[in-house]
């Protein structure tokens, strides 16, 4: 198949009239969906996992990793005989995961479906920030607590008091906004509609947060458990209550 040459720019601002056509195109392939939709948690995976995921042989999901990677939704990193890939950068993450608000949920057609659902509506990540019922309630305590205040209702900015709280609990805030992409916004969660925090500050809190070992990845595409000592660290550093019980370790 001849690749589609849609290379979004970093930073770059959408511009009416944009030809959104060429991108509609090489997401709107089912195939292809369910690779970059499988690539969703900022993981680099191989091109015969993306076939298994997708439902396809390899040769065709050769093609259609040729496609999205002309169209520069994708890039690839070559180790040895085998590629790996991942999204291309936040904004594709970002188009995906809009797109979930205009789609309708897929059926769970097995007990198995119903719980990773569960566990994904629960906490994940969405690309490299923490989503879901966990990244709700983490947004919502940031900004009662005083660390984020509202510039406008999808733009966030850090406190005064909130710099020295993200210092203490490892995340200087004075670089990244000085990042190519957002520093802080408000994300529509599309399993809970309603926000949480994406930009660069949000994949600055989610990675430190991996590091501690207050939230974990699981064995499934995307999910991640909040640990006990994330449960302790979360309430005690930034306020945090989640009302429910975290997910169970995924088997």
């Amino acid at each position: 198949m001849p690749a589609i040459p849609v290379r979004p720019t970093p930073g770059r601002r959408p511009v009416p009239g944009a030809d959104i056509a060429p991108a509609a195109a090489l997401i709107g392939d089912s195939a292809r969906a369910a690779m970059l939709t499988a690539l969703l948690d900022d993981r680099a995976l191989a091109a015969g996992e993306l076939a298994e995921l997708a439902g396809v042989s390899p040769a065709t999901a050769s093609e259609h990793l040729t496609r999205l990677l002309g169209g520069g939704l994708v890039t690839v990193t070559s180790q040895g005989r085998h590629r790996y890939y991942r999204l291309a950068g936040p904004e594709v993450a970002a188009a995906i995961e809009a797109l979930s608000h205009l789609s309708p949920p897929a059926p769970a057609r097995s007990l198995r479906q119903s719980r990773q659902a569960a566990a994904l509506a629960q906490a994940r990540t969405c690309y490299d920030h923490l989503a879901g019922q966990a990244g709700v309630a983490l947004l919502d305590a940031l900004l009662a607590g005083g660390v984020l205040a509202r510039k406008d209702p999808a733009v966030l900015e850090v406190t005064a008091a909130g710099e020295a709280t993200l210092a203490a609990f490892g995340v200087n805030a004075a670089p990244l906004r000085h990042s190519r992409r957002r520093f802080a916004g408000a994300c529509l969660d599309w399993t809970e509609r309603r926000p949480h925090l994406n930009g660069a500050l949000g994949a600055a809190i989610t990675a430190r947060l991996l590091e501690l070992g207050w939230i974990e990845r699981g064995a499934r595409r995307r999910a991640v458990r909040v640990t006990p000592a994330g449960q302790e660290g979360l309430a005690t550093t930034f306020g945090w209550a989640w009302p429910v019980s975290p997910a169970p370790a995924p088997r």
